[in-house]
């Protein structure tokens, strides 16, 4: 079966972020043939040499179309319009596919793979990793009215149009369906062609961060004796950063043997150094490739995973949640959705609303005098981790999704 894959963002391990498709491209192209429709964006921010930029078995088109964090709304419109344009064109280019494989965000690459699917007669399956266009609307990236409501049109097209629908998470799933059978939706389909994949982890990955591993970073980084914070991934503008640095500043009075870790890049980085440059309990981590973030985890008694309180973000699957219970760090997380649900059902995190330093000041003080319960929570995170995100298994229900479409 030949699979085209358009995904606007390509990464491997040597890069900072979670690269998911490359552990599921390795797996499928095993068994099935896989064209790759991407851009360059990722490829020179390769930290490390030690994997290959694709996986065995892929071929690859891609386009040089920049991208980052920190672009306003109208440079972002720029690239994402960009790349829908080589995808479109790459697409029609290319042997004939069995089905094709549309990856949002953004959702002009999903609307890329449709217009293929449809001009060349064949299946498409829509993986959703963040609700598009809710998440920019809400984050008032969209000011126009018509263009708010020209990309709900598109949004309920696509579903409508897709055989299968993919989420990365249970709420992901039942925004997903109501779109498709509320009472006045213009954009009927079966609730049952939409499936919940979550992001998951690497658990091979994990496991290189070892004991000797964590003692080795602990001594490297001078943390011998110190209980570690880590908050790692986008300093972007929906992940709260302002609350989490004013968390620090407070912890720092009534904790002094806490250190809190800022791991990656993004918008907030200038405060970020700011507040290290005014609080020795702040220190600011380079971008670590995706293959060593997991001993950092690790090395923590406790990671932080915020966003502001926006409904849409309560559906987010975030790879450092998955990345951390793996390796039984427990988690505390701001948003009611099911992210909450899951960490007090299992016992495995904690929850404090967004935006509210002090009680989340109050949580990490009281669980941190506390080793025992950090180490309970650790273990149960662990035990979720193994059975539930395993990216092994979640490709093979991607892939059993992909050839019941085709």
């Amino acid at each position: 079966m030949h699979i085209a894959v358009f995904s606007q963002y390509h990464t491997n391990p040597d890069c900072p972020a979670t690269s998911r498709h490359y552990s599921l491209l390795t797996q499928i192209a095993q068994q099935h043939r896989v064209t790759l429709i991407t851009t360059r964006t990722w490829e020179p921010q390769r930290l490390t040499e030690r994997f290959p930029w694709l996986p065995e078995g892929v071929e690859m088109r891609a386009a040089a179309v920049p991208y980052q964090n920190n672009m306003g709304p109208a440079r972002r419109v720029l690239s994402f319009g960009q790349y829908a344009a080589y995808a479109l064109r790459e697409g029609l280019r290319i042997n004939k596919p069995d089905v094709i494989w549309g990856i949002s965000t953004p959702l002009t690459a999903a609307w890329a793979a449709a217009q293929v699917a449809r001009l060349r007669r064949v299946p498409w399956v829509f993986e959703v990793q963040d609700l598009w266009p809710s998440f920019p609307i809400a984050m008032g990236a969209v000011p126009s009215e018509l263009a708010r409501r020209e990309l709900y049109k598109l949004e309920g097209r696509l579903y409508q149009q897709a055989r299968a629908i993919m989420t990365l998470s249970p709420d992901m799933t039942s925004y997903v369906q109501q779109v498709g059978t509320g009472a006045t939706s213009r954009w009927a389909f079966d609730p049952s062609k939409v499936h919940t994949v979550l992001n998951g982890t690497d658990l091979d990955l994990a496991a290189t961060a070892t004991d000797a591993a964590v003692a080795a970073l602990r001594q490297e980084q001078g943390l011998e004796g110190r209980q570690v914070i880590l908050y790692a991934g986008t300093f972007g503008r929906a992940n709260d950063i302002p609350t989490l640095v004013a968390a620090a500043e407070r912890l720092a009075l009534v904790c002094p043997n806490v250190v809190w870790l800022f791991m990656g890049h993004g918008y907030h980085e200038p405060l970020l150094r700011a507040a290290a440059g005014r609080c020795s309990a702040i220190r600011l981590v380079p971008a670590q490739p995706r293959h060593a973030v997991f001993t950092w985890f690790r090395l923590a008694d406790v990671s932080v995973v915020s966003f502001l309180g926006l409904p849409v973000l309560d559906a987010n699957s975030p790879a450092k949640f998955y990345d951390s219970l793996a390796v039984g760090t427990p988690v505390i997380v701001t948003n009611e959705g099911w992210t909450k649900s899951l960490v007090e059902q299992h016992k495995c995190g904690w929850f404090t609303p967004a935006g509210n330093a002090e009680k989340l000041t109050e949580r990490l003080a009281e669980i941190l005098r506390n080793p025992a319960q950090l180490r309970t929570a650790g273990a149960a995170g662990q035990q979720v981790a193994a059975t539930h995100f395993d990216r092994q298994r979640i490709g093979q229900t991607i892939q059993r999704i992909l050839e019941q479409a085709c």
